[in-house]
C-alpha cells in the first residue's frame, strides 16, 4: 500500500508543479504584452514629438524618412500625413495590448483563485483582501509561489 501512497503523492506533486510552471507561463504572456505595450508608446511618443516639430515647417521644405532601412527623400507635405496615420495605428494597438493586459491579468487571478495560489509570505486575508492585485504583492514577496495544501 506504501507505494501506492507515494505514487499518489508523486502525481498530486507533479500536478502541482504543472499549475506553478502555468501561472508563471501567465505572468510571462503578461510581462511580454506589457513589454511590447511600453515599446509602442515609446515609438508613439517619438512619432508625436516629430508631427509638432513638422507642423511648424513649410509643407514644401524637404525631409528624410527612413523606410524600411532606406533613407527615402519626401517633402514635410507627404511625410506629415504618413506619420499622423502611423501614430494612430499605434494608438490603436496601444490601446488593444492594454486590454489584453486587462484581459490576461483577470485570467492569472482566475487561475490564482482556482488553484489556491499565494505568494510566500502573503497569508490569505492579504490575498483576498488586494484582490489578487501583484502590484501590490510583489514588492512585500521574493516571487516564491507556495501552493496551500488542502
Amino acid at each position: 500500500m506504501s507505494t501506492a501512497a507515494s505514487g499518489s503523492k508523486k502525481s498530486k506533486e507533479k500536478e502541482q508543479q504543472e499549475i506553478v510552471a502555468t501561472f508563471q507561463k501567465l505572468r510571462e504572456e503578461q510581462k511580454a504584452i506589457a513589454g511590447k505595450s511600453a515599446e509602442l508608446q515609446v515609438e508613439q511618443k517619438s512619432h508625436e514629438l516629430v508631427i509638432e516639430t513638422l507642423k511648424e515647417v513649410e509643407k514644401e521644405r524637404k525631409c528624410f524618412r527612413m523606410i524600411g532601412g532606406v533613407l527615402v527623400e519626401r517633402t514635410v507635405g507627404e511625410v506629415l500625413p504618413a506619420l499622423e496615420q502611423n501614430r494612430d495605428q499605434i494608438t490603436k494597438l496601444v490601446e488593444n495590448l492594454q486590454s489584453q493586459i486587462i484581459a490576461k491579468g483577470k485570467e492569472i487571478n482566475d487561475f490564482r483563485e482556482k488553484h489556491n495560489i499565494r505568494f510566500q509570505g502573503e497569508t490569505e486575508g492579504e490575498q483576498k483582501s488586494s484582490n489578487g492585485a501583484e502590484s501590490s504583492n510583489k514588492s512585500k514577496s521574493s516571487g516564491v509561489l507556495v501552493e496551500k495544501s488542502a
